[in-house]
């Protein structure tokens, strides 16, 4: 997401955009490893019973919690160091996402429909980032766009927890009792429908552009279709994975830069 602003901002290969890249994301990246951490650490029980959580170092056993909660506060304090020295709206944005996913962490996660919203705007915070970090204006399409695909995915991936875990749902993550299957699947449509048409309006008027809609519309599908069949709706998990979804996106990016950079 940090990249987003400048990419689609048409200076992302500058070579002061290239050089002002490192800073940035390392500092944000370190910001969120140490939400992570402290995420794992309050989901530590229950991630002992999700079938690919368990193998994790801290529900494994292989780090103790002092110690991760030693390396969370350290990594934390030192993305917001790194920060100051970006820009302090940089810094602002980076210490409102900390703040969203403690909060989420410790109370939010349980209320249902908040939890993904609070997934969602984590994702609108880092966008911001990046237009903050690069001096770049995020167009308020991107923006849409971002924040309703991040209710898809957040969508998705709780329909395929509870496919998943089955009667394990609950007691891994309690607000997935508050979910009907139905819901989180209207979720999905209508939230995937919306995805289309922000994106469609953001894309037109750009040379080429407007073919990558139906990648778009393919990539939402093949998710759709996986979350479905009862697989993992972790997106980088299946990017990983998913050989079509790779191919998919990878289209989608060469397309997309051909359009911007030539």
């Amino acid at each position: 997401m940090l990249i987003f602003p400048p990419f689609f901002g048409g200076i992302f290969f500058l070579p002061e955009t290239l050089a002002h890249l490192i800073l940035p994301f390392v500092s944000f990246s370190l910001g969120a490893s140490g939400m992570y951490i402290f995420n794992d650490i309050a989901d530590l029980e229950k991630d002992k019973l999700h079938h690919s959580k368990k193998n994790r170092p801290l529900p494994a056993g292989k780090i103790s919690k002092t110690s991760a909660l030693y390396l969370g506060t350290t990594v934390t304090l030192l993305s917001l160091i790194l920060a100051t020295q970006i820009s302090w709206l940089f810094f602002l944005y980076l210490l409102a996402y900390q703040t969203l996913i403690i909060c989420y962490s410790i109370w939010w996660k349980q209320i249902v429909i908040l939890d993904i919203f609070c997934i969602a705007t984590g994702f609108l915070l880092r966008l911001e980032a990046g237009g903050a970090a690069f001096a770049t204006p995020v167009s308020e399409w991107l923006f849409l766009t971002v924040f309703f695909l991040a209710l898809f995915l957040g969508a998705g991936k709780r329909l395929a927890e509870k496919k998943s875990l089955r009667t394990n749902a609950s007691a891994h993550r309690s607000v997935l009792s508050q979910y009907r299957t139905g819901f989180l699947e209207s979720i999905m449509f209508m939230t995937g429908g919306t995805v289309l048409v922000t994106y469609s309006i953001y894309v037109i008027g750009r040379p080429f552009l407007i073919y990558t809609v139906p990648l778009c519309c393919l990539g939402l599908l093949r998710y759709l279709h996986r979350i479905w069949c009862g697989q993992s709706g972790d997106p980088m998990e299946i990017l990983i994975n998913d050989r079509i979804m790779l191919i998919i996106s990878i289209c989608w990016f060469l397309v997309i830069s051909y359009s911007i950079y030539t």
